[in-house]
């Protein structure tokens, strides 16, 4: 049974290397795959860039109306009439943007249509809240995998945090990609209690 997979990482863990390694191996085993991330992420603009340089254009961008489940089959049919082998998996990046909605339309996909389906994000954004793409991903993904990377510290970072110049910020919109002098560094719990001076967003 095909199986949908969430994995999460705080930044530069390797999500998008990881992502277009996936796509490598299955297209080494002669597997067709198809590769989206959300529109809101302009990065790269419509492809895949990892930190590394490789990169990759994606199959199809995902805006907030778009039908997922209906743009995969679109491309299976194409294939398909073309006489070529089907889709053998769905590799997501910047999953954390997806709408619940569109999450559930990957539930569909892997169960109902057979196609596993790898989403890779970050669980949570500057303020430890949880994105509403990847609350959903906890929620209902058949599997959840942690990717590892390091706080300046040298212990595992988790959380993100957001800069603005050379200082911190905890304040404002969950999404700001590539804004003016934005930047973020990822942050294990003790380093980013340090800099928020104790504050966690829930509180």
């Amino acid at each position: 049974m095909a199986k949908l997979y969430f994995r999460y990482g705080a930044m530069n863990s390797g999500k998008s290397t990881a992502l277009l390694q996936a796509a490598h191996n299955y297209e080494e085993r002669g597997h067709r795959v198809l590769l989206a991330k959300p529109a809101v992420d302009v990065k790269a603009a419509a492809s895949i860039q990892s930190r590394l340089g490789v990169a990759r254009p994606v199959d199809f961008l995902v805006g907030e109306s778009t039908d997922v489940r209906a743009e995969v089959d679109r491309h299976r049919e194409a294939v398909r009439s073309l006489g070529e082998r089907d889709i053998r998996c769905l590799l997501v990046d910047e999953a954390q943007f997806l709408t619940p909605r569109q999450v559930d339309d990957l539930l569909r996909i892997t169960v109902l249509d057979d196609v596993p389906v790898i989403a890779y994000g970050i669980r949570t954004d500057f303020q430890t809240k949880a994105f509403p793409g990847s609350q959903r991903l906890l929620e209902i993904a058949h599997s959840l995998e942690e990717m590892k990377t390091i706080c300046r510290c040298g212990r595992n970072a988790v959380f993100n945090g957001r800069r603005v110049g050379d200082r911190f910020v905890f304040d404002g919109d969950q999404v700001a990609i590539d804004g003016v002098h934005v930047g973020y560094e990822s942050l294990c719990g003790q380093c980013y209690l340090q800099e928020s001076g104790g504050q966690l967003s829930a509180e």
